[in-house]
């Protein structure tokens, strides 16, 4: 399947907000928001037109896709399932998106960046409830114990991580378990416990045309 690989920096300029898909850069000056706030390309500098109703939509889910490195057909499939659901479509739909395991395994401080932690899924890195999961977007059920294996635990990057992740704080309903390498989804989280900013309601608006 298709994924972008290009530089990720120039995907928080075209979308005007941090992604902080570049981990610890994202937090520094050298954040190329913060020395070019404009979009990517040519005529970047001259754009300046208001979004229509439906741009800020599709800004809003290109957005959301973004941040968790999800392609438009798997987007398009998580909503799908959101509403079926009985609920507010868009927090069940952020929910879904927070349960991926490469998510999780971000989350948790294992790597750096979601695309980090995608890589260290698929590398056969990561373990769910002892057993190597390697598909990024496997759905963690609430109770289930992700670790790392034995081999990455003294990885300088991964010491660094979690070194970053324990000065900026978990989010409440994951656990971890420092002396094991273990992190454990304790609930679904809630939308307001979600600590993105995304206005999930644009995007279910948008599919709902």
């Amino acid at each position: 399947m298709a994924r972008y690989i290009g530089p990720v920096c120039r995907l928080c300029r075209r979308e005007g907000k941090k992604l902080y898909l570049k981990g610890e850069r994202c937090y520094t000056a050298r954040c190329a928001i913060e020395r070019r706030s404009y979009p990517p390309g040519q005529h970047g500098q001259a754009r300046g037109r208001k979004l229509s109703t439906y741009g800020t939509q599709l800004r809003e889910k290109q957005r959301a896709k973004r941040i968790y490195g999800v392609l438009e057909r798997q987007f398009r499939r998580y909503f799908k399932i959101a509403d079926r659901y009985r609920g507010a479509t868009g927090a069940i739909l952020m929910q879904l998106l927070e349960r991926r395991l490469d998510n999780l395994v971000y989350r948790i401080g294992f790597a750096p960046t979601r695309r980090a932690a995608r890589q260290m899924v698929r590398h056969g890195h990561i373990l769910v409830n002892g057993k190597r999961v390697d598909i990024p977007s496997y759905s963690v059920s609430p109770g289930e114990e992700i670790s790392l294996v034995e081999k990455m635990r003294k990885s300088s990057a991964v010491q660094e991580s979690l070194e970053r992740t324990e000065k900026s704080g978990r989010v409440a309903w994951l656990e971890y378990n420092a002396e094991n390498f273990t992190g454990k989804l304790i609930t679904v989280p809630e939308r307001q416990d979600i600590p993105v900013d995304i206005q999930e309601q644009l995007i279910v608006e948008l599919y709902s045309k």
